[in-house]
Order: C-alpha cells, then structure tokens, then sequence
C-alpha cells in the first residue's frame, strides 16, 4: 500500500490512520514481509536524526505521535497528519485487528515492569507472549538475538527509549527473522501500570504531553523547552 509522506527533520512521515496502517502491517504479517516501524515525536526527530539516512529505506515505516509533529507539518508545509499514530494507542489497536492471537517478545522497561506488562497483554489483549527480557539483563547481544529467533515471535516490541530503541533496532534488525520489529517508548510502563495515562479529556484536548510534563518536570522540562526548539530548526533545515 503506497503512503503519502510529509518529510519532518529529513525523515519521511507517512500520512495514514490507524486502520490503514493497521491493515498494512497485517497484510505484511501474513505474507512476512518484515517491516519496521518508529513512532516519531518531537524527542525522536531530535534524539534520532543521525539514524536518518539508515532508516530511509521502504521496510522501515514511520508514523507521527504528538501534537507538536502536527504543529510543524502545518507551520512547514502547509499541510496536517489525517490522525496522531502514538505507540500507546495504536499496538494493542493493531493487536486487536489480527484475527489470532499474535505472537509478542517484549524487550525493554525495568524488571519489575516487563512481567506485568507481558501479563496484560496476555489477559487484556489476548495475546501470546513467547519471550520477555527487560533492558537491565546485561545479556550479550548474540545470545538475546539467538533467544528471541528461538522465540519465533510475529512481533518484537522494544521499550528502551529514544534514541536507544532506535539504535539496536537499525543495527540489529535485518539479522532478526521477525515479521514486524516496533519501537514502543514508554508502552510497558502503562501495560504494567507503572506510569498513569492523561485522562481521557486531556489526551482529547492534545495536552497529554503537559500532563506527563507535571508528572516528570525534572527528566522532560529540558525535552519540551529547548529540544522543542531544535526541533522546529532541524524541521525548517529540512524542509
């Protein structure tokens, strides 16, 4: 399925729904080809911008999270994503649309975390978790990629934050024989629990981000202040 792209910081950004993207990678899953998709906010277009030019390539998709991509797209070109693609809310959408139960490994999150997350995927999501292994194992590379192969999963989340997640999945992903490889942020926090959602009204309202920022103002005040600006400038540089 062709995607409309509106190029961000010199990564292309498809311009697609949730269905549509949905549909897409399902497609891709039945007959395995194997896809990447980022989720790119404002953190991933600063944080990531030397991984450009490794992910332009039509196997790695990538799709726009936040209000602050679709303030650029509009201030840039003049144009508006049709509908915002965060990791939280479209994975288990995504995982919901498959007409059986997926086959999940979950890399990343604290220890305490990824047990719990693998659970409610399992109990709320239907699905079938075949492997976890949190981001604090200090397990060498060659033996996880040899554990997740044996794991066969149809799908490999990676929760290890920007711009690491990024990193190990551009340099270990074509070794990887999994079908689908995303990269998912902060997802196993709020499967686990371990971090609250912005009520309904506020993620209406586009504002989630300030409410995540009054939770954290210490690790995110620099991400929505300066980085915000580097942002915008890397988005003009590239336009």
């Amino acid at each position: 399925m062709p995607f409309d792209k509106i190029i961000l910081g010199n990564f292309p950004v498809l311009q697609t729904t949730a269905p549509e993207l949905a549909k897409h990678l399902l497609d891709s899953l039945q007959r395995q080809r194997r896809v990447v998709l980022f989720f790119a906010n404002t953190n991933f277009v600063v944080k990531c911008r030397g991984l450009s030019d490794k992910m332009d390539t039509e196997s790695v998709l990538i799709v726009n999270d936040g209000i602050g991509m679709d303030i650029a797209a509009l201030l840039i070109h003049r144009s508006r994503f049709k509908e915002n693609l965060n990791g939280t809310d479209f994975t288990p959408y995504l995982l919901r649309q498959a007409v059986r139960p997926l086959r999940l490994f979950l890399l990343g999150s604290k220890p305490q975390v990824i047990g719990r997350a693998a659970e409610y995927a399992r109990q709320q999501l239907g699905q079938e978790v075949v492997g976890i292994c949190d981001g604090y194992a200090g397990m060498s590379e060659i033996r996880l990629l040899e554990r997740i192969e044996r794991a066969k999963p149809d799908i490999l989340l990676v929760a290890l934050g920007n711009p690491v997640q990024e990193q190990w999945i551009m340099q270990h992903w074509e070794a990887l024989n999994v079908p689908l490889v995303m990269g998912v942020g902060a997802l196993f926090d709020f499967w686990a629990g371990a971090k609250p959602r912005a009520p309904r009204v506020v993620q209406s309202l586009h504002l989630e981000w300030l409410y995540r920022l009054c939770l954290e103002p210490r690790r995110l005040l620099r991400r929505y202040t300066v980085d915000i600006m580097r942002f915008l400038l890397y988005c003009y540089r590239y336009r």
